[in-house]
């Protein structure tokens, strides 16, 4: 099975799967979503109207072996600043996808009325199915709910509250590992582009799906050694190193250090309390909390820059058993 794309018409709640174009084969995540954005939006047309178009796309790699991979972006016209825009999530959604065959998912048109749907993605085909008992209701409970119906394997994309009423900077929340609704294509307005088309959900089965199709086994195998070794050794990517021991926030404090910490519209690059939200401070804060420092956010990750932030009351872990929260949980 060839890898293909995914074009769903939300005016007429339509699926169907094309060949993926040969001129294409290079492209993956970034470079294809803000490609097909850009060949196929309209730059003149209304972010939440009919004409713009949403499109996932993991990366030429996700779904294998490659360590860190299972990334996946999220292109549009921005309804925030009106160019094209690009989100970007670790989640295993993108792997199962992958796994699919699926090279991208393009939503376009605009269903009508106020009614949402989800988009069920399996083996078998695609089924829309309504979505308006969610509607209005946080994304903990409703993940929760989503996974009881369609097994604990799935991978879920959704919106909340704030995309339903179409806030400009909305995302797409991915579920994470453990099944929590945590992993966010943000900022930019992708979440309100999706919940202005009627789309509430995409949920992907990969049950049977064939799996990355993998052209020289023998080069991937040695390149594979080659990219661990590296991610396994350098200072900022190797366990124990800056990421993995800080996140992605341990630039805070170098790029303040530096002046380029864009502060006030960019007009000034330090701040005085730019050490508070540091990673070295946060690391600090969430071992005191018991939260959990380094966490994967998707199968495969050894690098591990995300991090479980808890509130002051504590942490209960919560699992695919669906066991019910004590506390609020953010992932970053």
């Amino acid at each position: 099975m060839p890898k293909r794309i995914l074009r769903v018409n939300m005016t007429n709640l339509e699926a169907n799967f094309e060949d993926f174009p040969a001129d294409f084969a290079a492209l993956g995540g970034r470079a294809l979503t803000s490609t097909i954005v850009e060949k196929e939006v309209d730059p003149l047309c209304h972010p939440l109207g009919p004409n713009n178009k949403l499109v996932f796309a993991p990366g030429l790699v996700t779904g294998t072996k490659a360590p860190s991979s299972g990334r996946l972006s999220v292109g549009c016209k921005s309804p925030l600043t009106g160019g094209i825009k690009e989100a970007n999530a670790g989640t295993p959604f993108s792997q199962i996808m992958a796994r699919m065959r699926i090279a991208a998912i393009i939503l376009e048109g605009k269903h009508e009325g106020d009614d949402f749907y989800t988009l069920k993605v399996t083996m078998d085909g695609v089924k829309f199915e309504s979505a308006n008992k969610w509607v209005g209701k946080g994304l903990y409970d409703t993940y929760k709910g989503l996974f009881k119906e369609h097994g604990d394997n799935v991978g879920i994309a959704g919106v909340g509250i704030a995309a339903e009423i179409l806030g400009a900077a909305t995302g797409v929340c991915f579920n994470d590992p453990e099944g929590l609704p945590s992993r966010y294509a943000g900022r930019g307005g992708v979440g309100a582009v999706m919940a202005s088309k009627g789309l509430k959900f995409i949920i992907v089965d990969d049950d049977g799906a064939p799996g990355v199709e993998i052209a020289n086994e023998d080069a991937f195998s040695e390149g594979l050694k080659k990219i661990v070794g590296a991610l396994t050794s350098h200072d900022v990517t190797k366990p124990g190193g800056a990421l993995n021991s800080y996140g992605t926030s341990v630039l805070v404090n170098i790029i303040n250090e530096a002046g380029g910490l864009p502060q006030r519209n960019f007009s000034a690059g330090r701040d005085d309390r730019a050490e508070m939200v540091s990673g070295e401070r946060k690391a600090e804060i969430i071992k005191q909390r018991g939260g959990q420092r380094p966490h994967f956010c998707n199968p495969g990750c050894i690098i591990q820059c995300s991090e479980v932030w808890v509130d002051d009351v504590g942490f209960r872990k919560e699992t695919k058993s669906r066991q019910p929260l004590k506390s609020v949980v953010i992932r970053s």
